[in-house]
Parts: C-alpha cells; structure tokens; sequence
C-alpha cells in the first residue's frame, strides 16, 4: 500500500528532484523511467522531469510511429511505453549510426500531434544542427512547440530563421541563436519574459558587421545579460534605456571605444558592465562633466581588464564642471596607473591639474615606461588660479624614467627654478614637443637656459593658457632659446673651422 505521504505533490517533487540530481544521466533516466510506469500519481511528474531537458528534436521524432523504428533500429515494442518513449537516451542505435531524415517526408497533421505529445513537458532545449527541421515544415507558422520551454540554444546553426518562430514561447527566459537573426525582432515580441541573450557567431557568421537593429533592445524589458557581437551606436543608446540590464559581454575582440556624448553617466553605466581584455584606444567627448563622475568614469574605465592592452586614452569635457567638494583631491590620472602599455594620454578636463606635484608626476612616469605623449589640460584653470606644483627639478627626475616621450604638456612652476643646467648631465633627446602653463615667467633667461642645456630637440614652448603679458614672456624665452641654439651652432661651426686649419 502506498505511504500517504507519497500523495503529498511537493514531497513527489523533492523525491524526483533526488532521483533526478545528475540530469540527463543514463541512470537518473532509467529510474525516472521506472518511477513513472509504477502508478499513476508518480506518472506525471516523472515524465515532466523525463522530458524536461533535451538535446535536440530527435526524442520527440521518435513519438512518431512511422519515425520510431528509423530512429532506434527497428524496434518491435509499441511506441507508448515508457521506456520506448525516451528511448533515445536509453537504447543505442545499431553501430552508432545517427538518424539520417534528408530523404524523409514532412510530418503529416496526424504525425504532428504524435510529434507534439510530450513537447509541453520541455523547459530546456539545446539543437547543434538543423538536419531535421524540414520534417516540421508543415506547422503553422502560430505554432510554438515548446510553450513551457524556458532555455533555448540554438548552436552552430547558421540559418534558422525560417524556423525560428517555432521554438518561440512566450515563458522563455535564456536564449542563446548562433548568428544575427533578421527576424530577431519576432524573438523579443513574443519572449517578453527574455532575461539572458546570447547571440555567438560561429563559421562564416563571425564576418558579419555590427549589431544594428537597435529597435529591437527596446523591446527587452526584462533583459538582465546580453552577449553579442560589437553593436552600433544607436544600440549602445537603446541599451542604456533598459533598467534591468547588469551584464553587456560584447563577443569578439574590441580595440576601440569612442563617445561622444552630452553626459558621462551613460559612459560609466556601460563601462561598469564591461570586460575590455583586447582594448587599445579609448576616446570620450563628453560636453558637461561633473568633478565627481570624473572620478567614476576614470575608476570604470580602470576596471574594464585592459591594464595590459590599453596605449591611447583621450578625455575631453569642455563644460563648465561644479566643483562639489573643494577639499577633496581630484587625481585622474592617478586612476590610470594600472595601464602599463599607456604610449598617449590626453586630459582636457576642468581640475585635471589642481594636485599635480612632483611626486604624483614620478609615479605617473614610473607606471608608464612607453609614454609617448602626455597632455594634461585644465580649461578652467582661471576659475581656480594657483600655482602650479611640478618644478624644473621634478619635471627632469620624471622625464629621466620615460626615454620614449615624444610631446608633453603639463603645468610648471617658473617662477622658482630649483635646478642648475650646468650642473647636470641628463639630457632628454626624444622630447620634441613641450607645452608649458605657467602663470608667469619671472627669470626668462634661466628658464631658457634650463629647456636649451636638458631638452636638446626643444625649439620653442607653446604657451598652453595665460594672459598677453605671460604670452609676450614665452615669446621671449623661446627668441633666448633661437639665441642659444644659433650660438651654439656657430660655435661648432667655429669649432670645426680651426680645428681643420
């Protein structure tokens, strides 16, 4: 006599839930198999389970009476036993040959509901090929054969689409297509429930241009994960409209992010939600930036697994920033430190520079050993006047751990030269390139004498900022730097001419 308990359904469900904890293993099948020919409580949530994850269409094939014995090698026993009905997980076909149906007829209305018997049972479903879909051709095109299905995987299947509506149900949560589908936007309209896309090119499909069906995300309501391939700008701005989403993971190799963009908080949602490892460039235009999302932006763009590959970051923000916290530090480029590979950075953002000192240059120079051009721009550097922190002496510590730099632009302090040129030996012979902001020259002739004697290709300094008088001054200290460099090329000239007499 059966336990009263047995008749509880949640206390069946734990019991199955057990027989069932290898799914898909020969044995969990066989037990389930047997759970369910026992009685007639046990029949229906053992065979929910039987045909709850499937791998391909075949067993459902097989329900099919004039496809059964093409299917499992001509077996005699009636279709309806349980055993016979998953048969495919149980009994080896004869020498492992797999069913071929290329020469088999559709399936007539009669065979379809053979076909459909147990389909409603299924909530997962992963098909590597598409050989037998010709066989349910005649469905129409309303039909969803799986209306409980919950996952569908549809891998290395190139071309699905004609059939794609078919496994279609309106309950699925996890969809992974092995291509772009043109009728991708049929998907999310009848899957209002899709949680988690994935769409992984394989073959010839891994040649296909970007994601640009944009319209088609704002259809996802619920999306929380998507997988695809690079997605065009319009995408980008429709994703970033979706509440719901947490994980973007772009498939294939990116190398260049570029943003232009009225406000940086779309930049640092999508760039929290990135893993970047093959990223080498990234420019950002952003037209208004608040000192705060500077932070954030500057702290996401950091954590996007690029610390090996990125060599070229730009940052422009040409609007009038709030400065929320006058005492905090605002150290971007201190957020960079971790990008070794760094060969250009280029800062255009308001307080970019207020705390550059010396000791934040060294350690900047120290992280990028390949730096071949940094530029660091305070736009509104009237609006916080103060003097600049990197002197002489620290410009020259730095530039000694970076023989590559090629351009450079930062605040200097000329007013107070803390370093005697003709004391030194080190000469930087790379650097062709200098942009200076300093509010004032006092010593024109010291500081001319300091960039001639330690910067040998340096034929003038471009004023970066500062009024006409300290613009007259660079003027000035760039005609001392024609002066020195005049005279010391007819000194060789001198040189050479005596020596040969």
């Amino acid at each position: 006599m059966q336990h009263r308990a047995l008749l509880v359904s949640d206390v069946l469900l734990v019991i199955f839930e057990h027989v069932n904890h290898e799914k898909n293993s020969r044995w969990s099948r066989k037990s389930l198999a047997a759970l369910a020919s026992t009685c007639k409580d046990f029949h229906e949530p053992a065979m929910d389970l039987l045909w709850a994850n499937m791998d391909g269409i075949e067993p459902l094939l097989g329900c099919v009476t004039r496809l059964h014995p093409m299917i499992y090698g001509g077996n005699k026993k009636h279709i309806v036993t349980v055993m016979h009905e998953f048969s495919r997980q149980l009994i080896r076909r004869p020498e492992g040959q797999p069913f071929c149906s290329q020469s088999v007829d559709p399936l007539s209305e009669h065979e379809t509901h053979q076909f459909l018997r147990h389909a409603a049972r299924v909530r997962s479903i992963s098909i590597s090929h598409d050989s037998h879909f010709h066989l349910i051709s005649a469905l129409p095109i309303e039909t969803c054969i799986f209306p409980r299905l919950l996952s569908l995987a549809l891998v290395r299947i190139l071309y699905p689409t004609k059939y794609l509506h078919l496994f279609l149900s309106p309950m699925l949560r996890c969809c992974v297509l092995s291509e772009i589908q043109p009728d991708l936007k049929v998907l999310v309209t009848r899957c209002v429930a899709l949680e988690d896309l994935s769409i992984i090119p394989c073959g010839s499909s891994r040649e296909l241009s970007p994601l640009s069906n944009s319209t088609i995300f704002c259809l996802c309501k619920r999306l929380v994960n998507l997988r695809c391939p690079p997605l065009d700008w319009a995408a980008w701005k429709d994703l970033s409209m979706l509440p719901t989403l947490l994980t973007v993971w772009i498939h294939g190799k990116v190398t260049d992010l570029y943003f232009s963009i009225d406000s940086a908080a779309y930049i640092i949602a999508v760039m929290h939600n990135f893993e970047l490892p093959s990223l080498k460039r990234v420019k950002i235009n952003v037209d208004t930036l608040h000192r705060a999302e500077g932070d954030l932006l500057l702290r996401a763009l950091s954590q996007c697994k690029a610390c090996q590959t990125l060599e070229y970051v730009k940052l422009f923000a040409g609007g009038l920033v709030v400065q929320e916290l006058s005492g905090s530090l605002f150290t971007p480029i201190r957020q960079l430190f971790c990008f070794r590979q760094l060969r250009v950075l280029r800062l255009i953002l308001p307080y970019c520079c207020s705390h550059l000192d010396n000791d934040l240059l060294f350690q900047a120079m120290s992280s990028w050993p390949h730096i071949r051009s940094l530029e660091l721009t305070d736009l509104h550097r009237d609006l916080h006047p103060r003097s600049p922190a990197v002197t002489f002496r620290g410009l020259f510590a730095a530039l000694r751990l970076c023989p590559h730099l090629q351009k450079l632009r930062i605040p200097i302090d000329t007013e107070h030269i803390d370093i005697d040129p003709t004391t030194e030996s080190f000469q930087h012979t790379s650097l062709q390139s200098l942009d200076l902001d300093s509010p004032d020259v006092v010593d024109v002739e010291a500081v001319a004498r300091t960039i001639f004697s330690m910067l040998p290709c340096i034929h003038q300094v471009n004023q970066i900022l500062g009024g006409r008088h300290c613009w007259k001054n660079w003027q000035k200290v760039n005609k001392r730097l024609e002066t020195f460099k005049s005279s010391s090329v007819l000194g060789h000239q001198i040189i050479g001419t005596s020596s040969q007499s």
